[in-house]
């Protein structure tokens, strides 16, 4: 009855006026992400891409969709160290949180040269090392499951024809990812919504501790996205959003492990060794463990991790003192803080929780209502 009534009601839409434009849920005076030409976002489009990111017949052995490692209850991140693939192969990377991606001006943990959502998305389907979906050799096997006749109405309804192709999936994935907006925590609501309340002194203390020269978390972390890696239509600057923090240092002279040297693994350039993009802090008190490789467990260790201005792993494989890494970056210096403080500093973190996000049903498993 389900598959029937969405059915019937896709139908119905398909025989409606032409859509309206895109309406972005947006606060007051927030500037609009940018959106390739090629790609413009519509509401059903939006919609094909959220069945397409919960549906497990996008991965060749049927196993495992792209909510699989980006969940909803997570801020579409997952609480693993490093995803797992659709044959069980382990990753050497976080899965990043899917929260404003809209506005990143670089997406990956370190690709220069990654800057739309189109190309990134056909990395976890064809890819091959690491494996993720694995479509690749399977490609006539997958488009077949989509055959369906809720799905030939979903595909009618977004591009004017019930054919399911990649080109068309991957467009549809990107237009939902595009739409997974948060700005609706308690921080906005002091911030932006002027409420005054919305945070307790303890939180207002932690904030300021952030937003200071002393700590200087906001010159990565910067921005209504708290990431320096942020464009939209009103800033266009092309910023270097990439960071070396100290992490790693396993030769003495700044090497990170061969397994993943970031930005260097693309460039070549020295310079680049160990710099990994900074990711947006909303919503980041979900998304543990932290880093590029979810080494760190807890925002009370990274926050220690950044007092002590890189971490030093004294035994293993990886020993070596991150925090003469020659390649860290100019802001990891270090600084001190009082317990309280420290509980501050966390406490402030939390406030960019966005509830309503997390439980938006726009969002959710469509599978599932």
């Amino acid at each position: 009855m389900r598959r029937s009534l969405l059915l019937f009601a896709l139908l119905l839409v398909g025989c409606s006026e032409p859509s309206k434009p895109y309406k972005w849920q947006l606060p007051d005076g927030f500037p609009e992400p940018q959106v390739p030409s090629t790609n413009p976002m519509s509401d059903a489009k939006v919609e094909l891409g959220r069945h397409l990111f919960y549906d497990k017949n996008l991965s060749a052995n049927g196993l495992q969709s792209c909510a699989s490692c980006h969940q909803q209850d997570r801020a579409f991140a997952e609480m693993i160290p490093t995803s797992i693939g659709s044959t069980g192969e382990v990753h050497h990377r976080n899965a990043q949180a899917l929260v404003n991606v809209a506005y990143n001006k670089t997406l990956t943990w370190a690709h220069s040269e990654m800057t739309e959502l189109e190309q990134q998305i056909l990395l976890p389907l064809f890819g091959e090392t690491p494996l993720e979906m694995g479509v690749t050799g399977h490609e006539e096997e997958v488009l077949a499951r989509f055959n369906t006749p809720e799905y030939n109405a979903l595909f009618e309804h977004a591009f004017d024809t019930e054919d399911a192709s990649f080109d068309h999936i991957v467009k549809a994935l990107a237009s939902f990812t595009r739409s997974l907006i948060s700005f609706q925590s308690r921080f906005d609501q002091y911030a932006y919504a002027m409420q005054d309340d919305a945070l307790t002194a303890s939180e207002i203390r932690g904030m300021d501790l952030f937003f200071s020269e002393r700590l200087e978390c906001h010159h990565c972390h910067g921005g209504f996205n708290f990431t320096q890696s942020t464009t939209h239509q009103k800033q266009q600057l092309d910023r270097h959003p990439f960071h070396n923090t100290g992490l790693y240092n396993v030769d003495g002279k700044g090497a990170f492990p061969l397994s993943d040297q970031g930005l260097f693994t693309i460039t070549e350039t020295p310079q680049d060794m160990g710099k990994f993009r900074a990711p947006t802090l909303r919503n980041i008190a979900l998304t543990a463990p932290y880093m590029h490789d979810g080494s760190l467990q807890t925002l009370e260790q990274v926050i220690d991790f950044y007092a002590d201005a890189g971490r030093n792993i004294t035994t293993g494989k990886h020993r070596g003192d991150g925090r003469e890494n020659p390649y860290k970056s100019a802001f990891i210096k270090g600084f001190q803080l009082t317990e309280q403080e420290k509980q501050d500093l966390v406490a402030f973190l939390h406030t960019l929780t966005d509830e309503k996000f997390i439980k938006n049903k726009a969002f959710s498993n469509p599978f599932k209502q």
